[in-house]
């Protein structure tokens, strides 16, 4: 048992092994959630490395919430929208045909296993995992119906996964299972939990309406995350769907009702703790190896009499995920023939990477590791969690993007496309400011009482419908104009440190001059 002062020694190591694991899948392009997950099963392995034990629960309570809350708030909610049958096709549907699937190669190839185990084993093994997706997309260039498709997913597949799992195993422990029970429970969590989200999210709203302050308005959105999950779980709803709504509710209103400086802060914020939550995440995967190890080696012939069950259980995941991708794919095919639309029908180029990226991670691990320790078949199901979060982490996460070039998902008119429509919002955006300054400009007489800013407005008005008529031709004087900007920030931003180390002006003067420049060669670099 360690002390506290050797855990937070233990934790001060992995710190240095995310920084290092980053460092090296940068370099040799790999994806960061492989990387992260063969750096945990070297240290597992390294002699004087303490034994850790992954407590199920706790991993959920700490790492999820903010995860799917930080994923729900990022998310395009008009694209979510737009592809909520696809979505739910994948994050219920494929779900427990993968179940189904698991459950019956499983019994098939362990006839003494009970059915509900076989299909808890299922249950655990079925649903892709946000986190895995999420370290996966950010990125990969994907077309925005894609992108929606498998992030929308990464969101609501875990409550659909985890429900199959509470019946199977209450089903396994009490020895009965009713159909139209289990329909009507996953009816009222699924619902319960949406509808507490919502009502959370409100209230949530309400009171950041309120908060002047950033540091309270970013503790706000993460105490959010935190009492929607547990909330949700302490009504006997679903955490997972709590969470996410009220993720999506604020992510949606965040434009209108968190102020510019907080939105910079918090975006700072999430992106750093999301990173380390992820990587510390993969490396206790890897880490979990020794324990699950040890636990297989005290079963006698346990590694021969596994080898089958597990090699046919991924096999069944891997397979059951692209049979039900490619008929969901033909029988929308088949609808978009039927009733022919504006946008363009799918793809089997797109349901081809839909049905690769299928990476599990913690949840399979945590659940997995829920079992009770007197359960028949757990130790089959422990392995069989442990090698499909391997082979679809580290086969079919570190092989998404070569397949994705493969194939060439994005079509020769996509980008032209997004950057046509960039162009003319920004023109618009312009127009509207310019508007905005000239009611505000004009005097009673006449005249104009900023005849400067008149003059700033108007001229990016005109940079922006000549720019929007010739990219080509403009693009070159454009970033010729930034870099000339940058070379002036860069110019004043000497300046102000001089100053300040030779005494002349005080930190806070230099931190408010500093924001300053900051904001503005953020702008400058977005536009070169």
């Amino acid at each position: 048992m360690m002390s506290a002062a050797s855990q937070y020694e233990f934790l001060i190591l992995l710190l240095l092994a995310i920084f290092a694991l980053e460092l090296v899948a940068r370099r040799l392009g790999l994806p960061p959630a492989a990387a992260f997950i063969l750096g945990g099963i070297a240290l597992a392995l390294l002699p004087g490395v303490p034994d850790f034990a992954v407590d199920p629960d706790l991993v959920l309570l700490v790492f999820l919430p903010p995860l799917l809350m930080n994923g729900a708030y990022f998310t395009v909610w008009r694209e979510f929208r737009e592809n909520l049958v696809g979505i739910l096709l994948l994050a219920i549907g494929a779900v427990a045909f993968t179940t189904l699937a698991v459950g019956i190669v499983a019994k098939a190839l362990v006839p003494g296993l009970p059915w509900a185990i076989c299909f808890a084993l299922g249950a655990i093994v079925s649903p892709p995992d946000a986190v895995a997706a999420e370290a996966v997309l950010e990125r990969l260039s994907l077309p925005p119906r894609l992108n929606a498709l498998l992030q929308g997913e990464s969101l609501l597949n875990d409550a659909s996964g985890l429900v199959l799992f509470r019946f199977a195993v209450a089903a396994a422990l009490t020895g009965t299972f009713s159909t139209g029970a289990a329909i009507g429970t996953f009816c009222i969590l699924t619902v319960g939990g949406a509808a507490f989200g919502y009502a959370l999210g409100r209230v949530g709203l309400f009171v950041i309406r309120r908060l002047e302050d950033s540091e309270l308005t970013i503790t706000a959105t993460l105490l959010l995350s935190a009492i929607s999950y547990v909330g949700g779980e302490r009504l006997h709803v679903s955490g997972v769907l709590a969470t996410v709504t009220t993720g999506l509710l604020l992510g949606w209103h965040q434009h209108a009702d968190i102020t510019a400086g907080t939105r910079i802060r918090a975006q700072a914020f999430w992106k750093v703790m999301v990173f380390l939550l992820q990587s510390l995440l993969f490396i206790l995967i890897g880490l979990s190896l020794r324990g699950v190890v040890s636990r297989l080696e005290a079963v006698p012939h346990s590694g021969r009499a596994l080898v089958l069950p597990v090699v046919g259980v991924v096999g069944a995941v891997v397979l059951s995920r692209f049979v039900w991708v490619l008929g969901s794919y033909l029988v929308l095919k088949a609808r978009y023939r039927l009733r022919p639309r504006d946008e363009r029908a799918p793809s089997v180029a797109a349901a081809m990477v839909l049905g690769w990226a299928g990476m599990r991670g913690v949840v399979t691990l945590a659940a997995a590791l829920s079992l009770p320790v007197g359960l028949p078949g757990r130790d089959l199901i422990l392995a069989c969690a442990f090698v499909v979060i391997l082979v679809t982490v580290l086969v079919q996460g570190t092989t998404l993007a070569p397949l994705i070039r493969l194939l060439r998902i994005i079509g020769p008119d996509e980008a032209p496309s997004q950057q046509r429509s960039e162009d003319e919002a920004w023109q618009r955006m312009m127009e509207a400011q310019y508007r905005a300054v000239a009611v505000r400009s004009r005097r009673p007489d006449g005249g104009e009482r900023h005849p400067r800013l008149m003059e700033q407005f108007a001229h990016r008005v005109r940079a922006a419908a000549d720019y929007l008529s010739d990219r080509d031709m403009h693009l070159p004087r454009k970033q010729e104009h930034f870099d000339v900007v940058l070379d002036a920030i860069h110019a004043g931003r000497a300046e102000i440190l001089r100053m300040h180390r030779a005494g002349e002006i005080h930190d806070r003067v230099l931190r408010t001059l500093e924001q300053e420049l900051d904001l503005q060669q953020m702008v400058a670099e977005s536009h070169r």
